[in-house]
């Protein structure tokens, strides 16, 4: 299995701002990576960048709206002139949803979430493909549960996760090994935005939740520790937790258990 040191290794890292994008940043930078942060927010960028570069990391931050192809294609412009090429690409940003369909009375957020999900990643997938090639380089893609099968409440999201899913996993195959692929299934991860910035029911953000985490979602810390290590040993797949990996089998033998589990689950979070 192919090791990689992250020592002066040249890391994009979409949806950086906060949560999952930032930890991973910092703890990247921390390692001896050089970080390029991308993400729409610029005053989050510029704290983040200068706490990095104030404890020794390199990072550079470059405002980036990954739904506009032209914005992704200077995002890699402006890594490659910093320092010099791309060597992984983390795919991160991404937006879910937490609403029954047929409750939803207008469904035009399910094209934003298409656009960020699934097109803000083909856009910067196709600006880095070259320079990726070039060093043999790795694509990792933070994906989740809702790419293996369907779930209530997260019907656009879902979509949009099954057409990265097969994006990705077709061009891992017509790229024959000259770029790596690293598909990373999430659960219920702690400590960040992404249900508090789901679209709700009238297509806007959530907001605050009242809620706790089961006793099986997983803190931030681990969760990005998890995925630096995967990235250090060479692997293609990682589920966190562990039983995700499960789905693909289950859904093909027992899809009606599974899917009675899925609801009870999502029933707890609602």
């Amino acid at each position: 299995m192919l090791t990689v040191d992250l020592k002066q290794k040249t890391i994009i890292i979409t949806g950086a701002s906060s949560g999952i994008g930032a930890t991973l940043a910092q703890k990247a930078g921390q390692r001896g990576a050089k970080v390029v942060l991308a993400a729409r927010t610029e005053s989050k960028l510029d704290v983040l960048a200068k706490t990095m570069s104030d404890s020794g990391s390199k990072a550079l931050a470059v405002v980036t709206d990954i739904t506009d192809p032209s914005q992704c294609r200077d995002l890699v412009r402006q890594t490659v002139e910093t320092f010099g090429g791309v060597d992984i690409l983390i795919l991160n940003a991404g937006v879910s949803m937490w609403a029954a369909f047929e409750e939803i009375e207008d469904v035009s957020f399910f094209k934003d979430l298409m656009d960020v999900n699934y097109m803000g990643a083909v856009y910067c997938v196709q600006s880095a493909l070259p320079h990726l090639k070039k060093n043999r380089g790795l694509i990792a893609q933070m994906s989740t549960a809702q790419a293996l099968m369907g779930f209530p409440h997260h019907a656009g999201y879902a979509a949009s996760k099954h057409a990265l899913q097969g994006f990705l996993t077709s061009l891992e195959i017509e790229m024959q090994e000259s770029v790596r692929f690293l598909h990373i299934y999430l659960g219920w991860i702690r400590d960040t935005n992404l249900r508090r910035n789901a679209f709700s029911l009238q297509g806007q953000p959530m907001g605050e939740q009242k809620r706790s985490h089961n006793s099986e979602s997983i803190g931030l810390e681990v969760c990005t520790d998890a995925i630096l290590e995967a990235i250090a040993v060479g692997k293609r797949k990682i589920y966190l937790p562990a039983k995700l990996g499960f789905i693909p089998f289950l859904n093909a033998v027992y899809p009606s258990f599974l899917q009675r589990r899925v609801s009870k689950a999502v029933q707890t979070q609602t």
